[in-house]
């Protein structure tokens, strides 16, 4: 069985993950390998400076084929920044010839619909946010959160006979010129590369694991290097996601700023802040610095999950992920401030930071150390699952589906 990459290039550090899907379902890790980046070579979670970033990849490379004594066959890559458009569309199509079943043919066509359409919207949006009414945009995940046919919801409609669907369908666009960057990347690697995964999307596949008739519901926060990305997964479907450009580096500026010290220092000073390292002059200055990003930190997190206006009511648990995650200040103002208020929550929601031992069909072995910043490399591992169940060669209704998502 194929053996797969998981890169997830992020903004402070790149980490590689090489697994080996199982015939039960389960991801079995081979090898995990780390490198960080330096600044300058990302900028707001996309890759500015293609060498440089090639030059960390091999890095991490190098370290998780040693381990796993293999290179990988196929290779999965998250992107993430302001510009990756994810949302998801209800459309209601009434069939035809309602005593016929669904095919094969006729579900793609339904697809592609909804792509062509959603796609012109992320198009639209991106070339307002960036003043270019040029901008291409290409398809990155799509996927459906749910589908019923005559009021009855069905996980998979190819044979069913009925009138009226409706289909609530997840898909992200991303700006051209970032998808064709990291092809670069790869072909500089020699990395076969699979597909292109939209972080967040993927640290939810990472949650629900093989099961893709999973109930899982949540609010999935990956607060990274330059981006913080979300997602909302109701009952085992995408719901949408958003991402906002502000993540652990804009702490690390805000401390360098307001401290009067170099961006180096100021990030040693951030990690050392909950360590006790710090003397209290300092670790009083720090602390005024990070409460003051945190705060419009916060705003981003309301406006993004304000855009969640098709969710009746949102999940009541939010997992952290990513190495900003482990900031003590964030994860104590989400579980005790106020901010949810105004948002549709039933009761104050519930903050966890995710364990990767805790992820479904996850096989590690005792000598790998993998933490809450793991989570995305290991979501993209999972896509790369789904992407290779959509293979001519299956024929599974699920892989039919899953074909049909890929075209």
């Amino acid at each position: 069985m194929s053996t797969i990459l998981g890169l997830d290039i992020g903004t402070e550090f790149v980490k590689a993950v090489i697994a080996r899907p199982t015939k039960k379902g389960d991801l079995e890790i081979l090898g995990i390998g780390k490198s960080r980046q330096t600044e300058g070579n990302m900028h707001a979670g996309a890759v500015a400076d293609i060498p440089a970033v090639v030059s960390i990849c091999e890095e991490a490379l190098v370290q998780a084929e040693e381990q796993a004594g293999e290179r990988a066959d196929k290779t999965v890559v998250g992107i993430a920044g302001e510009l990756i458009k994810g949302s998801t569309t209800t459309v209601n199509y009434t069939r035809k010839n309602p005593d016929k079943p669904i095919t094969d043919s006729e579900m793609g066509e339904i697809i592609k619909k909804v792509q062509q359409k959603s796609g012109e919207v992320a198009r639209k949006t991106v070339a307002l946010e960036t003043g270019n009414d040029n901008v291409e945009v290409r398809l990155i995940n799509s996927a459906i959160v749910s589908l019923t046919i005559d009021g009855y919801k069905i996980s998979n409609p190819i044979g069913f006979k009925g009138s009226d669907l409706v289909i609530q369908f997840y898909t992200a666009f991303a700006p051209l010129i970032h998808v064709a960057a990291i092809e670069k990347v790869c072909a500089e690697l020699n990395l076969d590369l699979l597909t292109v995964a939209v972080e967040p999307f993927a640290v939810c596949r990472a949650c629900l694991g093989d099961d893709l008739e999973s109930s899982f519901s949540g609010i999935v926060m990956d607060i990274g290097g330059g981006t913080t990305d979300i997602a909302v997964v109701e009952d085992g479907g995408v719901e949408g996601t958003k991402m906002f450009s502000i993540g652990g580096r804009s702490f690390t500026h805000q401390i360098a700023e307001s401290l009067g010290v170099d961006f180096e220092t100021a990030e040693n000073y951030k990690l050392d802040f909950d360590s006790g390292k710090l003397d209290d002059r300092i670790k009083a200055k720090v602390e005024t610095a990070i409460s003051r990003n945190t705060s419009v930190w916060l705003t981003g997190v309301e406006v993004a999950l304000e855009e969640f206006n098709n969710v009746g009511s949102l999940p009541k648990n939010i997992l952290l992920c990513g190495g900003g995650a482990s900031l003590s200040s964030l994860q104590e103002t989400l579980a005790i401030s106020d901010w949810y208020k105004d948002l549709p929550f039933s009761r104050r929601p519930v903050i966890h930071i995710i364990d990767v031992n805790d992820l479904p069909d996850l096989i590690l072995k005792d000598d790998h150390e993998l933490d809450h910043s793991y989570a995305t490399a290991l979501g993209l591992l999972r896509v790369g699952v789904d992407t290779l169940a959509g293979a001519p060669e299956e024929n599974k209704l699920k892989a039919k589906i899953s074909k049909l998502l890929q075209k």
